[in-house]
């Protein structure tokens, strides 16, 4: 979840700082990454120190911003056995608790999450954090107002803290600002210390994101070459950088870095990319193989909170043409979050079921939120065309050509006639 860096940054400096004295020899450490260091310290702490929650505390969050380093969802594991230590010397510890939150946030369990931050929130009341995990549940569940109070509350608290300005910067995304989204985000790196290479790393890769959005293609890269200088292979900026040359139409380039970021975060949603690049570069044989793995990984997760479900409803919609598939995958996901994103996957999967009235309800419910995105104007001219509204389907699909990004190319194609369902 992108808007997490920043909040996750606090929480770990605040639990870490009583283990810093422990610290580490200069030589042992240079080429750690952030998070390394702050296990070496905690463990370090723990060796000298084996009685103390906090750092059991310390340790759980920094191996939680290890697996957002890495994209490697054992380090969460790690994290929920520190925990287990932590709990079994002081069971009702507030830090702790603030430390399950997160793992529940990063593991996309968005309802106990919530549940969770509502009970932090009712034990202390004056807590920015614990704001931000009722903002992130509520976004990803598709709560926007309650997500918008919870940021508003982090602000007003804390006036320009970082953990707030990140997540005011991805509700302004969600509801059309792009502008205001990126000066946010400029205003969150100027706050972050030089030396937290990965967290601004995370910051240029979120800002080259929000130009790919409006086809600057030219800063987006930029920017995405700056956050992998600061954090070499970093596969957040791998993968916006393989769009932005996906959108310059340099598809072999963008087939290289697709694999190198599933080298680094071999997670299924990353496979699909990968196969999706592979089948524009026209190279059809590997990415049928690719697809079929993707497939197979995907269904093998597929019932779990952290999920492939809305990229295996795309592989079941447009590539695999199984429609009845793509629907079952859709309610399934529906039934647990309606956020922009899973209900433009739902409403594609009824207009491919030919259900284009609750598709048309589904879809103009995630644009009333206020996004811009290319991929689901496109999808809601598909569906408008398909219930002979050609005015509002000359609309949308004008709407996702204009903003020139990864997705447009297929409403460009559809305004000339030459579309495919």
């Amino acid at each position: 979840m992108k808007k997490l860096g920043a909040g996750l940054l606090i929480l770990i400096s605040s639990l870490i700082a009583s283990v810093q004295s422990a610290g580490l020899k200069a030589e042992d450490s240079r080429a750690l990454s952030p998070a390394e260091k702050s296990i070496a310290q905690a463990k370090e702490a723990l060796v000298k120190k084996p009685g103390q929650y906090g750092t059991y505390n310390a340790l759980a969050m920094a191996l939680a911003r290890r697996a957002r380093e890495t994209s490697d969802i054992s380090y969460y594991v790690q994290a929920e056995e520190a925990l287990k230590q932590s709990f079994g010397i002081a069971p009702d510890n507030f830090e702790g608790q603030k430390v399950q939150g997160w793992l529940l946030l990063g593991r996309h369990e968005f309802s106990q999450a919530l549940e969770a931050a509502k009970a932090l929130n009712r034990r202390a009341p004056d807590d920015v954090l614990v704001y931000g995990f009722l903002m992130d549940a509520n976004a990803e569940l598709g709560n926007y107002k309650d997500a918008e109070v919870a940021a508003q509350w982090m602000l007003d608290l804390r006036p320009g803290n970082l953990p707030g300005i990140t997540r005011a910067a991805y509700l302004r995304e969600l509801f059309g600002d792009v502008d205001g989204a990126l000066e946010l985000m400029h205003m969150a790196y100027e706050s972050t210390s030089p030396t937290e290479l990965e967290d601004r790393a995370w910051i240029l890769t979120q800002m080259a994101h929000l130009k790919l959005t409006t086809g600057n293609l030219s800063e987006a890269e930029a920017l995405l070459q700056q956050a992998l200088a600061l954090f070499p292979n970093y596969h957040y900026a791998l993968g916006n950088l393989a769009k932005v040359r996906l959108a310059q139409k340099r598809n072999g380039e963008a087939v290289e870095l697709f694999e190198r970021r599933y080298a680094a975060a071999a997670h299924a949603e990353n496979l699909y990319d990968l196969a999706q690049a592979l089948e524009l570069a026209g190279r059809f044989d590997q990415a049928r193989t690719k697809y079929a793995e993707f497939e197979q990984k995907s269904l093998l997760e597929s019932k779990r909170t952290d999920n492939s479900n809305r990229e295996l409803i795309f592989y079941y919609a447009d590539y695999a043409r199984k429609p009845a598939e793509a629907l079952s995958v859709a309610r399934q996901e529906y039934a647990r979050r309606h956020d922009v994103f899973t209900l433009d996957a739902y409403a594609w999967a009824l207009h491919v079921n030919s259900q284009d009235s609750e598709a048309r309800k589904q879809i103009e419910t995630a644009l009333a939120v206020g996004v811009r995105d290319a991929k689901i104007y496109y999808h809601a001219g598909e569906i408008a065309k398909a219930l002979s509204d050609s005015t509002a389907a000359e609309r949308y699909l004008k709407l996702s050509v204009d903003l020139n990004s990864v997705g447009s190319e297929q409403a460009r194609l559809a305004l000339l006639g030459r579309g495919v369902n």
